[in-house]
């Protein structure tokens, strides 16, 4: 049974995890790559949406400041959390949908990052991000199971 103190816990902890994605969707909209990438360890691993893997922060930044200047160009993105689960208290999985609006409609990946909390922040870890099939809805509203029991 959660104690009053432990929901409450768990409540901040994902305000914490919420504020990240709200600042990767601010970065990637504003095409701001030292603000997005000031959220990762020095050792993550990230994985595109077109299956790139990068290894480390270098590699991050490096991809990173190559594509995000005017790759978001006649395009904007938002991400919906779907649903944590801390693996430990200061490790947690985090699927987000990613929902692009471009010039030719919609365009849905689902992301799933690992992030660690280290010296008080969370930090992206290990991620990946994959498109959705075609005939997948968007689903906005979407709850947040999982995060607190």
């Amino acid at each position: 049974m959660t104690t009053e103190i432990e929901a409450v816990a768990a409540e901040a902890e994902l305000d914490a995890i919420r504020r990240v994605v709200d600042v990767v969707e601010h970065a990637q909209n504003n095409e701001l790559p030292d603000e997005f990438l000031a959220l990762f360890r020095t050792d993550a691993i990230w994985t595109t949406g077109g299956g790139k893997r990068l290894y480390g922060l270098d590699e991050i930044a490096a991809f990173t400041r190559q594509v995000l200047p005017g790759g978001m160009r006649g395009m904007s993105m938002r991400f919906e959390l779907e649903h944590v689960l801390f693996i430990r208290p200061d490790v947690a999985a985090v699927k987000l949908r990613q929902v692009y609006t471009t010039p030719d409609g919609l365009d849905v990946g689902s992301p799933l990052w690992i992030m660690a909390k280290e010296d008080g922040r969370w930090l992206l870890t290990a991620c990946q991000n994959i498109g959705v099939p075609d005939d997948e809805e968007v689903a906005p509203g979407r709850p947040v199971f999982g995060a607190a029991s």
